[in-house]
């Protein structure tokens, strides 16, 4: 009987790559039941009492720092989303001086160490004897967020086709009828794409954040604070939660995605 390594070795890799990076997220999600006391290192029992009282420890300090992150990534990813996008539109679809120093420049953010770029900020907030705070963050997560804005609706963009612009024009539809009914609706799922890859990305920041956040601790601020004495089950809960959150989105989108293209193939 002839086996074919080839076909066998490319399914097994790929399995155990999988495990290897699921196991971190099942060590979190198992240990958000444990009933510990001050540190979570060691498993004491099961309950769920960490899952009803989640704000519970250090008087909801916990709570505290996973809300100031909401907080900083829906205003950041706003904030680049609707920046981005305008600069992605403007350097697809104009030509102007600098067009091409201003792509290089949107490019450095994602090339530049982020202790490089949270250190320059920094330095740059306490020149201008700006107090950090809640807006430093926000500003510097702005900053960083909005190339990867640019990257993601720039692409959008460019594979639009200019035809179906140029049949609102013929349909007498102004410029702002044809961007907003036409133009904006394509754009969507690239923008879409933009502003969850945005959230993530300021969500999950702890380098930029702690040299721009002052006295302020964000979620992945509070992790890092508390890793030393051991990360207290509550903070397991939160992050077990909005990974739960993410993967019921991504099954839901997944899911409406194929149901969609299954009643078009029907209508088709």
């Amino acid at each position: 009987m002839k086996i074919s390594l080839g076909r066998w070795l490319l399914p097994v890799y790929s399995a155990l790559v999988l495990l290897f990076l699921m196991v971190p997220i099942a060590y979190t999600f198992v240990f958000s039941f444990n009933d510990s006391l001050k540190s979570n290192i060691t498993w004491r029992g099961f309950t769920f009492d960490k899952w009803l009282n989640v704000c519970a420890v250090q008087n909801g300090a916990v709570c505290e720092a996973f809300g100031n992150s909401l907080v900083i990534g829906s205003v950041a990813t706003v904030l680049a989303t609707v920046m981005g996008t305008m600069i992605a539109i403007a350097i697809v679809r104009y030509r102007f001086r600098f067009r091409s120093a201003t792509s290089l420049l949107l490019f450095l953010p994602m090339a530049t160490p982020e202790v490089v770029l949270g250190a320059g900020l920094a330095a740059q907030f306490l020149s201008l004897g700006v107090a950090k705070d809640m807006t430093t963050i926000i500003l510097a997560h702005t900053m960083f967020c909005i190339s990867f804005v640019v990257v993601t609706v720039k692409a959008r963009v460019a594979s639009l086709d200019p035809a179906l612009e140029e049949a609102g024009r013929d349909l007498y539809g102004s410029s702002t009828q044809v961007f907003l009914r036409v133009t904006l609706p394509l754009l969507v799922p690239g923008i879409l794409a933009a502003a969850l890859l945005s959230f993530a990305l300021s969500f999950d920041d702890f380098i930029i954040t702690n040299f721009n956040s002052g006295a302020v601790t964000t979620f992945p601020k509070y992790i890092y604070i508390s890793a030393a004495r051991g990360i207290p089950a509550e903070a397991n809960v939160i992050a077990s939660a909005v990974f739960i959150f993410a993967l019921v989105v991504v099954v839901t989108a997944q899911v409406s995605s194929a149901a969609r293209a299954k009643r078009l193939a029907r209508q088709g």
